[in-house]
């Protein structure tokens, strides 16, 4: 059944599968589209991987015939030869697609297929070393198959590969483990584990007690005991409901309870601890400075978020899809990541079995189907690869200054810009930049951030407000401890520079940058 989407023109467009599929790779990383063909070579048996012996001899073909034919344009978009069609392509030929890049592709050049390396190696395929060996000779032993040594034979009872692998305990099960190994009362297991169980990724509790209590035949003064309990296991702080009480179990399990930092916390609050608020503080306790700032260092050492130590969040793998590389003639040559993604083909041997005429009417269906499928498949991955291309290609032309001298020439692009000098729709591009990685001469970088706002300075020209910022975090970081610069003051030094904004702006940009205000940053001596 068809999903049927609302255009911006108030058209009823059809999303027809073929159509979902290409939408859904353009907004695949590389890993993900890996996955996928891997999935598709398991699940559609047409599909075959090329073997690397026959790789070199076939795109040495295929640039034989383009050279041949004169047609040096992708045809394999439309899975047509330049004296084809595409019906002659499904029922005789075996259609070739690359999932893994063949070749660099330079800037302002169509992808080709055309390699002078690639070309050279073709020649006769040296002998295989592995059939030089006398197997029957030399391990006749091993492959004799009622040959077992007592060491390697199979039992039924021996440990599988999977229960040699490991991964590292959550909190839950962290905390529980611990409430069965300590002298815990049994009555308030059972609680204790209820309330493990509701506590989120920093280890805060957000249930109430009588919450908890319902959940069990359990009193609300039982409740508060078993977290109580579950506050003094490891990481100290768990089932406490705010960073103050959190930081308070940490202190009494170390046997501070009693000392200044603890009073501070429980009479006056986290909120009234902040360095610009420490002279007044120290003035209604009739204390020194110093002795308030060191009490204060005491309690940074502690862990207000004890649970994410144990959080199950693993870093994300970024791997450069796109790699911008500057030639030595000044030209940048934009590049496919040779990530070792298999070539794919349409298998030769199911072709030749839907033209045998002994093939039953299903066998042929079947066979048909998949092929349409295998073909949609590999189109859309040409169709992908050459979208990035020309977003990326784009982007490279705008963004020349960025490429060669840095950050501070970042020009203001918009994706509605890229849109329009490709001919794409503007949800396209978007879907193109979205966790796609290029490794550019600046690092590797996310291709969305290529695109940020600007404004117009004094002389007319558009500057990013990624620069303004930029700009706006290297005063702070240049300013003196003692006496922080104030947004009034940045609005000044910007004016000066020929950019005009106002002190909310600037407080809205450093705000953005989780920059503190003036107050907050002065360093209290």
């Amino acid at each position: 059944m068809s999903v049927k989407l609302t255009t911006n023109l108030s058209q009823r467009l059809v999303l027809t599968p073929q159509l979902r599929q290409r939408i859904e790779m353009l907004q695949m990383t590389a890993l993900e589209l890996n996955e996928l063909i891997q999935q598709q070579l398991l699940e559609n048996p047409v599909l075959e991987e090329v073997p690397a012996q026959e790789e070199v001899r076939e795109i040495a073909e295929q640039v034989l015939d383009y050279q041949a034919c004169g047609n040096l344009d992708l045809a394999s978009e439309n899975g047509l030869t330049s004296n084809g069609t595409a019906a002659d392509k499904e029922a005789n030929e075996a259609v070739e697609f690359s999932a893994a890049p063949i070749e660099e592709v330079t800037s302002g050049e169509r992808a080709t297929e055309t390699d002078v390396e690639e070309e050279e190696s073709v020649g006769e395929p040296s002998p295989d070393p592995f059939e030089e060996v006398d197997f029957g000779r030399e391990f006749q032993e091993y492959l004799d198959p009622g040959y077992k040594t007592q060491e390697y034979e199979h039992r039924e009872d021996e440990p599988t590969f999977e229960q040699f692998l490991s991964r590292p305990p959550t909190l839950t099960e962290h905390l529980i483990w611990q409430l069965h190994v300590e002298s815990v009362e049994d009555e308030l297991i059972p609680i204790a584990e209820c309330i493990i169980g509701n506590l989120d990724g920093d280890g805060r509790l957000t249930a109430t007690n009588e919450e908890i209590a319902a959940l069990g035949d359990w009193s609300v003064e039982e409740v508060e005991r078993a977290r109580r309990r579950v506050m003094q296991l490891d990481p100290v702080g768990c089932g406490a409901r705010d960073a103050g009480e959190c930081l308070l179990a940490q202190l009494e399990a170390r046997g501070e309870g009693d000392r200044l930092a603890a009073q501070l916390i429980r009479e006056h609050g986290l909120a009234e601890l902040q360095p610009h608020r420490l002279p007044a503080l120290a003035r209604q306790l009739s204390l020194p400075l110093e002795e308030l700032a060191a009490e204060l260092e005491a309690i940074r050492q502690l862990d207000p978020f004890p649970g994410r130590r144990y959080s199950s969040d693993e870093p994300v793998l970024i791997v450069p899809e796109i790699f911008i590389e500057k030639r030595d003639d000044g030209e940048y040559e934009i590049s496919f990541a040779d990530d070792g993604g298999p070539r794919l083909r349409i298998s030769q041997t199911y072709q030749q079995l839907l033209e045998r005429p002994d093939t039953s009417k299903e066998t042929k269906d079947f066979i048909k189907e998949k092929t349409r499928s295998a073909i949609e498949l590999l189109r859309n991955i040409e169709h992908r690869r050459q979208t990035i291309y020309r977003v990326v290609e784009c982007i490279v032309r705008r963004q020349r200054e960025f490429l060669d001298k840095g950050v501070e020439y970042l020009k203001p692009m918009m994706l509605k810009d890229v849109a329009e000098e490709t001919g794409m729709h503007l949800s396209t591009v978007s879907r193109v930049v979205n966790r796609k990685y290029a490794h550019t001469p600046q690092g590797v970088i996310e291709l969305r951030r290529f695109f940020t706002e600007g404004m117009l300075n004094e002389d007319g020209e558009e500057v990013s407000t990624r620069i303004i910022k930029l700009k706006i975090k290297k005063l702070i970081e240049e300013e003196d401890p003692r006496n922080p610069i104030t947004d009034d003051q940045v609005v000044k030094i910007l004016a000066k520079e020929g950019i005009k904004l106002s002190r909310r702006t600037v407080a809205k940009y450093r705000d953005q940058m989780n920059i503190p205000g003036s107050r907050e940053r002065r360093v209290i001596v």
